[in-house]
């Protein structure tokens, strides 16, 4: 009897080892396919703090809780068993449809540089067949303001979703579904997380700024509020170059996987070469040219898509959407 209690002892233990290592796999899976999807990751926490400007200080924890939560929602509930699905029933698609994300990221990336080089052209582009909102209550454009971002996050998510399915494909079904759980939770907590000390940093710096019984901790409060204006045009200038490269990178690869190979080939030529004519850097110079590269073809799409997008898509979209809504 205790000898068949030992043995059973040691085959749960041998059992719990399996599982441990298990979740560690699927721990560190995650956590690479989270690091995959960090230029759509950036930009969200970079595009978010916008949505809660012009609402008083006490509604702005609330909004980015309830944009986490739809976010969740878009993440858990209905992209993650999409991806799920398409993983099991047509993993042909998972490329084209990075591909396509990869445009966005490009997209998204060369209208922000567009809009920082001609505003005024940009607004005009951006807001083409758009009538102007009239003004309501403060608890209509606050529902309007959040619905507004959950879309936007809807679609950061699905890219962020398919860049993490698309870098797991050697786990089993369970551990791809724990995976891209662990990938949406983590992304939602650490985005919103951000967001939520970025957008209430500034009342931080002047509660420090008036009320702080040592002079060190006025100073502080002071550096914050000018830091704070700085620390956002960064945020948005690393979001952007991150969405640029990392779209780049996609549409290259996923044009390779078409048989388009020579675009990627000639960025990697040109890695190679560099880190031959510097061999003291070599790996770093490669690495660099390779972003370097990615980000210049990123660009240069995204600019190509601005009119067709601008001109094209959304008043196409906002078309459907008003007859949606009449409907």
């Amino acid at each position: 009897m205790s000898v068949g209690l030992l043995g059973l002892l040691d085959d749960v233990t041998a059992l719990a080892k399996v599982a441990a290592a298990s979740i560690d796999d699927v721990a560190g899976q995650a956590a690479k396919a989270g690091l995959k999807a960090a230029g759509a990751v950036i930009d969200d926490a970079a595009v978010t703090p916008n949505y809660v400007t012009g609402f008083t200080a006490d509604r702005e924890l609330p909004i980015v809780a309830r944009i986490a939560w739809g976010s969740v929602r878009n993440k858990l509930l209905i992209l993650l068993p999409a991806a799920l699905a398409l993983s099991l029933l047509a993993p042909w698609i998972i490329t084209p449809l990075l591909a396509l994300g990869g445009l966005y990221l490009c997209f998204e990336g060369a209208e922000k540089v567009y809009g920082a080089l001609f505003p005024h052209a940009a607004h005009d582009l951006e807001h083409a067949g758009e009538t102007p909102a009239e003004a309501g209550d403060p608890a209509a454009l606050e529902a309007e303001r959040v619905a507004g971002a959950i879309q936007t996050d809807f679609i950061l998510s699905a890219e962020i979703m398919t860049i993490a399915l698309a870098a797991l494909p050697q786990l089993g079904f369970v551990e791809q579904a724990v995976a891209l759980a662990l990938v949406g939770l983590g992304i939602t907590l650490l985005v919103y997380g951000a967001v939520a000390l970025i957008v209430k940093a500034d009342d931080l710096g002047l509660l420090l700024a008036r009320g702080a019984r040592s002079g060190i901790g006025r100073a502080a409060g002071r550096f914050i509020l000018v830091a704070m204006p700085w620390v956002m045009q960064a945020l948005s200038i690393i979001g952007t170059a991150a969405m640029i490269w990392v779209g780049g990178g996609i549409v290259l690869h996923g044009l390779a996987s078409f048989g388009l190979a020579a675009p990627e080939h000639w960025i990697e030529d040109m890695a190679h070469a560099s880190a031959l004519a510097l061999p003291a850097l070599g790996g770093l110079v490669a690495e660099l040219v390779t972003i370097l590269g990615d980000g210049i073809f990123g660009l240069a799409i995204g600019a190509l898509l601005i009119p067709v997008v601008g001109r094209l898509v959304l008043p196409a979209v906002r078309r459907l959407r008003k007859r949606f809504g009449r409907t």
